[in-house]
């Protein structure tokens, strides 16, 4: 007998099922956080001496980060599901999506600030990096105002999906902006991609916290 996924696009019937997974997700995300916490704090080695153990909020900033952008592509993907095939709860994925990711993306930020302290001697520099992440957690912040702003949940729901969709540019300037091929072009004080000759068991420790997260 095969299962029809498509009732659970029903709010109605979307909510027994979720009620049933959200304990089975809190246990995941305690265990791998955890786990990648651990790891990262407690398992891998000091490969950056002139920094002492503050390189480790690496695996804050970067889980974050990662988290940060790839909600703000969910979100965007919920809104535009909604628009399209005008779904209540796609909206309402999407509103939910915006929460969590404006979370990770401030996360991202106040991580950064402390790590930036003890790498740069600031705490914050208007680097294209640091400016670009600014301007997601604000995008994320105008989409949760302009949700509260509009009586209509229908209208609300589209307005903030267009406004989502708008930004969405921002995602791939921030990866560039991170991966650069020519640092001399980007004038960012970012360092590289973490994924760049980065020792596996701390790469390890970046994944699991971010799978956490």
């Amino acid at each position: 007998m095969s299962l029809n996924w498509f009732k659970y696009s029903a709010p109605m019937n979307f909510y027994p099922l979720a009620g049933k997974l959200v304990p089975i997700f809190w246990i995941l995300a305690i265990v791998l956080t955890g786990f990648g916490l651990y790891w990262g704090f407690f398992k891998t080695p000091d490969v950056l001496s002139d920094q002492k153990q503050y390189y480790r909020i690496i695996f804050v900033h970067v889980a974050s980060s990662w988290m940060g952008m790839w909600l703000y592509v969910m979100m965007v993907f919920w809104g535009l599901v909604g628009l399209v095939l005008n779904t209540r709860l796609s909206f309402m994925m999407a509103k939910a999506t915006s929460v969590t990711g404006a979370f990770m993306a401030a996360i991202a930020l106040v991580s950064g600030a402390v790590w930036g302290k003890v790498s740069w001697g600031t705490w914050w520099d208007w680097d294209p990096r640091l400016t670009m992440s600014l301007i997601l957690l604000f995008l994320y912040i105008g989409y949760i105002a302009l949700q509260s702003a509009i009586d209509d949940p229908r209208r609300a729901d589209k307005a903030s999906a267009v406004l989502a969709l708008v930004g969405l540019a921002i995602v791939p300037v921030i990866y560039y902006s991170v991966n650069c091929p020519n640092p001399n072009e980007c004038a960012s004080l970012h360092q590289e991609s973490s994924f760049k000759g980065i020792e596996s068991n701390i790469l390890l420790g970046m994944l699991v916290t971010a799978l956490g997260f």
